[in-house]
């Protein structure tokens, strides 16, 4: 069930939910160079748990969520009955684009909006130490990145005594070189740091590094071999200064310290309403941050600094993100912040109890959800840990 089939012309692709982001991303550039599709950075991610909880990358921006630009689905339902947008109704079919997987059925497949992308695009790296400025760098980013032309997204990975700024502007190095001149002239950004390449160049450069091809995207063996730990968060206010001195000097350097990923908002993400999908954090979010801890050996011997450190370091960020609820990523799944159980009497979910994770991944969608989910699959056929709940009558 991995199967992509592309409509050039319509600017459109049916892609069956077994196939990889890396399949999907080639079969596109395959059948048309200057055709692309927003979705996530990482060639081996699954597209059908991917879109289920929206989806971003480095094209979130110019086009916004993977799931903002499904536009049809076959999904077979609790009663083993195959489905479309039509045959569904649009209360499901809004459900499914960003509500999470393993909730509503079974997705088979889904047909997309792709969007044109010209065939010169820049991508730069560039490692600042704190010795080089990287946190009054980090601190200017906040709210710079978000605020950048649509074209261009600066993303950062922080971790250790260094930041990485890591773009992708769709187009020439020729016209990025002003702008960064002009907006963001403290990173020093200049033509050495330029690497212009095809969209889907992008994809295999970005992840894998310089020496990748585009056939090094249909790799469906992830190149990280280690167990990992994920929490995630959102900013709507700057973070200060000094609260950056303090990560760096007394979280960066604890044992098991891992990694923060941060992709900047703004733009075509944040312009829908927040009930436009499941997905609610647009309006007024600055950045997500992904939290992640590594380790390389199976045991609880070598996890336990690593799980440590990340969650005494989501503990200490409180203060610095969104509140009532504090937000979370629902594809960055993380069973700290609650699991499912059995509402008494019955043999389904909880809603009560679906709440203390739900409200976080899905703010006030969390109760239209549970309504979808009580009219499709009222006796919560399709469950797990932290899928949605039915809503009670």
């Amino acid at each position: 069930m991995r199967k992509v089939y592309v409509h050039g012309k319509a600017r459109t692709a049916w892609v069956d939910s077994g196939a990889q982001l890396g399949e999907l991303y080639y079969a596109i550039a395959k059948a048309s160079p200057k055709l692309a599709f927003p979705a996530g950075v990482c060639p081996t991610i699954g597209v059908g748990g991917h879109f289920s909880g929206g989806g971003f990358g480095m094209l979130l921006r110019k086009f916004g969520l993977a799931a903002d630009n499904v536009i049809d689905v076959k999904v077979v339902d609790p009663e083993g009955k195959l489905q479309d947008r039509k045959s569904m109704g649009e209360d499901y079919f809004w459900a499914i684009r960003g509500g999470g997987g393993e909730s509503f059925g079974i997705v088979v497949s889904w047909k997309l909006d792709l969007f044109p992308v010209p065939p010169t695009v820049t991508v730069f790296q560039i490692p600042k130490s704190v010795k080089d400025g990287a946190i009054d760098l980090l601190t200017k980013w906040q709210e710079l990145a978000p605020a950048l032309p649509e074209d261009l997204m600066i993303r950062v990975m922080a971790q250790g005594q260094r930041a990485m700024f890591e773009a992708l502007y769709l187009g020439t190095c020729t016209t990025l070189l002003p702008l960064m001149s002009s907006r963001f002239p403290e990173l020093g950004m200049n033509r050495t740091h330029c690497n212009e390449m095809s969209w889907v160049q992008s994809i295999a450069f970005i992840h894998l590094g310089k020496r990748a091809t585009v056939k090094d995207i249909l790799n469906r063996t992830s190149s990280i071999h280690a167990f990992g730990k994920y929490k995630s968060d959102y900013v709507a206010q700057p973070i200060g200064k000094s609260v950056w001195e303090t990560i760096y000097r007394d979280w960066f350097t604890k044992p098991g310290a891992g990694v923060m990923i941060m992709d900047p908002y703004g733009a075509t993400i944040s312009a829908p309403d927040e009930s436009a999908t499941p997905f609610p954090h647009r309006k007024g979010v600055l950045y997500n941050i992904q939290y992640i801890s590594f380790w390389s050996a199976d045991g609880a011997a070598a996890s336990a600094a690593p799980i440590k450190w990340i969650r005494d370091f989501y503990a200490f960020m409180e203060p610095y993100v969104t509140k009532n609820p504090r937000q979370a990523y629902v594809n960055y799944r993380d069973l700290d912040l609650g699991v499912n159980e059995v509402a008494a009497g019955a043999n389904v979910s909880s809603y009560s109890s679906g709440k203390a994770w739900g409200e976080r991944y899905f703010k006030g969608n969390f109760e239209r959800l549970a309504a979808v989910k009580a009219k499709g699959d009222p006796t919560d056929y399709f469950r797990n840990e932290q899928s949605i709940p039915p809503l009670p009558a």
